[in-house]
């Protein structure tokens, strides 16, 4: 009895529990913080995990999370918004508008032949003919999910993977206006053409006003805020949300309104933290929890005893491959690609992920489209994005590479040997006593080498009132520690002039003294950069490479510089190859008497002669930088780069890494980059190298003459 007692006083309490939203929320963050990782390293995509679990967990399964609840309804919607938000806005416009008329004609054979095949198969299964048009359009756009893969491969700007690229503007939008005229139609009961007119007018009429208006106006805010990162992030957020309120007001769907507002704010955000923290923020919640309950969605039971969603998804799977197929061929016939580029061209635009996912749940949330048809796209995705990427990564390694005479024409005609005639200065913001002398050191190597200077800086943070006692304690601090570090340069030979900075925050004061120093090298001491306050706001490293005039470089120095010998530069790939490390490290070597080698690693597969080629392409590349010492070319066959440069850096004293930020996507929600697994695997000493903002660009990055500065972290 007592036991009995017991249970029925406990009913109550998981009832309570199970009508508060903060139990299902607690729940999606377990999920969000366990099963993508899980799922990377079973090397399947995170997307894969996230809507199984919502499967698991949903009615199918557990049945603890519901898809009718209010706040997980709720922040799905924000997700499914926020996904074709950073859709648009990481459109890459530039390319576009160069490649656009062969993006626009593979666009257009893209479009159109998934659109007829899903068309028939909607007929065959006798849907009406505007959930067949419908079913046809989020078949014609792609989602470029092995973006990492090809970047890894080094063929970026080989002309058939631009042209994909390129053409998925054309895709994305044509896929969203269908959609945006299929819905009302089929809810306003529209059936002939003259009364689909105002609706087009208003499309036309909406679309002009958010990509000229808050293109325009975002442009002159971002001019307006300065440095203002917090008003820029809340602006972008507002632009999105009052494009999707003013869609809804006028019937426009709440999506492509999003997708707009991307485009609009897209080169007024730019590369940027305001940018990163917006993909960020909506990758590591809001769009995951979309996922998950599209995967509530599933009815597992339903599925099993019937055929008729098992055919339908089957023939949609065949229709979508056998129709791109078709398309990548028609790009071939007419522009005069390989068959391994057309092999290429097809297997980037398989994966289906943002627009697509995002139009079918739209139309399913108004019954245009029925609980069937999501099902049969959601494992469309499923297999397209674990498929997509492994025909990728064996189609697109065999590609060309433009001749290295194109390849080079961006170098700078400036070098490191000029830099030895020029004022020649490294600011070393000095913080932390530990790391104080490594870094002084290798300012001081550096300098010596180029005839130049370096200029401790210590930073005191600014209070309310100029005579605080915590101000004047730091300023104590601070002078300390320039004295000890004036006097470490003095007694390595080098001319020194220290800098005491009040200022209101770290990177700031760095940056700004830096560029007042018209300084030319910024070397900062290790930070932690993985917690969730870094990645939301930033620490001193990202804003100071975020905001500095001239390069930086991040160092972890497990020895003295002047003990360092034998120092590896990996260079990634060979279409945009980062050069700059190069240049970087030759300086230093020269300073050491040292050896440097630059490494390139290719796939397995590749073949003996294309080692040749390659080696002999790298060796050109770096002839161009006309150092004084030429350095050791290596070239490595390996499945794995991460681990084939770990294995060749156990000879070696010192790592170069261009600093390359995390960046996230829509698609595979947090793409890991090379640079990232090296940093954390490393037992050498490791300097990371990376370029002002300005420089970021697809071209050969420019030399170590321009300004830079050192800090001590």
């Amino acid at each position: 009895m007592e036991l009995l007692s017991s249970v029925l006083a406990l009913e109550p309490t998981s009832q309570v529990l199970g009508k508060e939203p903060i139990v299902p929320f607690a729940i999606l963050l377990v999920i969000l913080l366990v099963v993508p990782t899980l799922f990377e390293r079973l090397r399947l995509p995170a997307i894969v995990g996230l809507v199984l679990a919502g499967l698991v967990l949903g009615p199918s399964g557990w049945n603890l999370l519901n898809t009718e609840s209010p706040m997980i309804s709720l922040v799905s919607n924000i997700g499914l918004v926020y996904l074709m938000f950073v859709a648009g806005l990481e459109v890459d416009l530039e390319l576009w508008r160069r490649q656009r008329r062969r993006a626009f004609g593979y666009g257009c054979f893209s479009f159109a032949v998934p659109l007829l095949t899903g068309v028939l198969v909607g007929r065959i299964f006798n849907f009406s003919w505007n959930a067949s048009i419908l079913i046809g359009s989020v078949l014609a756009s792609h989602t470029l999910l092995a973006y990492p893969i090809i970047n890894r491969l080094g063929v970026i700007n080989n002309r058939s993977v631009t042209t994909t690229i390129g053409a998925t503007v054309f895709t994305d939008i044509s896929s969203l206006l269908v959609l945006a005229i299929c819905i009302p139609t089929f809810q306003q009961g529209i059936s002939n053409f003259s009364q689909i007119l105002p609706l087009l007018g208003w499309l036309i009429s909406y679309s002009i006003v958010i990509l000229l208006g808050f293109d325009w106006l975002g442009k002159e805010f971002f001019r307006r805020s300065g440095d203002d990162e917090g008003k820029k992030f809340l602006f972008v957020l507002l632009t999105v949300f009052l494009a999707v309120v003013v869609a809804q007001f006028i019937g426009v769907e709440r999506i492509l309104g999003a997708f707009l507002a991307g485009l609009a704010v897209n080169e007024a955000v730019g590369e940027g933290p305001v940018k990163e923290k917006i993909i960020f923020i909506g990758s590591v919640l809001f769009i995951p929890i979309f996922f998950i309950n599209l995967g509530l969605l599933i009815d597992v039971p339903g599925l099993i005893h019937n055929l008729a969603i098992l055919k339908l998804t089957s023939l949609i799977l065949v229709g979508l491959i056998v129709s791109k197929f078709i398309a990548a061929w028609l790009a071939k016939f007419f522009y005069g690609y390989s068959w391994q580029e057309m092999l290429t061209i097809w297997s980037l635009s398989i994966p289906q992920v943002s627009t697509t996912l995002a139009a079918t749940f739209v139309a399913y949330q108004v019954r245009l489209l029925s609980v069937d048809v999501l099902t049969s796209i959601v494992f469309l995705m499923l297999l397209t994005v674990t498929v997509g990427p492994l025909l990728t990564s064996r189609t697109a390694v065999a590609l060309t590479t433009p001749p290295v005479t194109e390849a080079v024409t961006t170098l700078p005609e400036q070098n490191v040997a000029e830099i030895h005639n020029s004022d020649f200065t490294i600011v070393v913001p000095v913080y932390n006593p530990h790391t104080q002398q490594y870094l002084v050191e290798m300012a001081a190597l550096l300098a010596s080498q180029a005839k130049g200077r370096i200029v401790p800086l210590a930073i005191a943070t600014a209070a309310a009132h100029m005579d605080a006692p915590q101000l004047e304690t730091t300023l104590q601090k601070s002078e300390r520690l320039l004295a000890k570090a004036t006097a470490h340069s003095q007694a390595l030979g080098v001319e020194a002039s220290p800098l005491l900075r009040i200022d209101d925050a770290f990177a700031s004061g760095i940056s700004r003294a830096a560029r007042e120093q018209k300084a030319s090298l910024i070397v900062m001491g290790w930070g932690k950069r993985t917690g969730l306050r870094a990645r939301l706001f930033g620490n001193v490293i990202d804003n100071v490479l975020w905001s500095s005039h001239c390069p930086v470089a991040v160092t972890r120095l497990v020895e003295s510089p002047k003990k360092i010998q034998r120092i590896l530069v990996p260079v990634e790939n060979l279409i945009t190859p980062t050069l700059q490390p190069v240049q970087f490290a030759q300086m230093l070597a020269e300073a050491n008497q040292a050896q440097v080698t630059v490494l390139n690693v290719c796939d397995r597969r590749t073949s003996s002669s294309k080692i040749a080629a390659r080696r002999s392409q790298l060796a050109s590349l770096v002839a161009k930088l006309a150092l004084p010492n030429s350095p050791e070319i290596q070239i490595i066959a390996h499945e794995n780069a991460a681990q084939a440069i770990l294995q060749a850096a156990r000879l070696y004293d010192l790592v170069v890494l261009p600093f390359i930020r995390n960046r996230t996507s829509p698609g595979s929600l947090v793409l890991s980059d090379v640079t990232t697994q090296l940093a954390s695997q490393l037992t050498c000493s490791i300097i990371m190298l990376g370029e002002p903002q300005r420089l970021q660009t697809p071209a050969i990055t420019p030399g170590v003459s321009n300004p830079a500065t050192v800090v001590n972290g």
